[in-house]
């Protein structure tokens, strides 16, 4: 990996960590109504969750699990 590469995957990286803290944010704000909209707070959970995926998996490209 080239370090543009790196640096690009980096940035993507912090890109979808501060997405999925303001998916946080907007989803407690919306349970915290006194008639949340369930549907757009699910919407925002499966969102959520393919960040988290994806974080995980720049992640992994950037610090690979390597076993001696």
């Amino acid at each position: 990996m080239t370090d543009q590469e790196e640096q690009e995957l980096r940035a993507e990286l912090a890109k979808f960590k501060e997405e999925h803290r303001d998916l946080d944010d907007a989803i407690y704000a919306l349970e915290a109504l006194p008639m949340p909209d369930h549907l757009q707070i699910k919407r925002l959970k499966k969102r959520k969750l393919h960040l988290r995926d994806r974080i995980q998996e720049i992640e992994d490209i950037l610090l690979p699990d390597i076993t001696a």
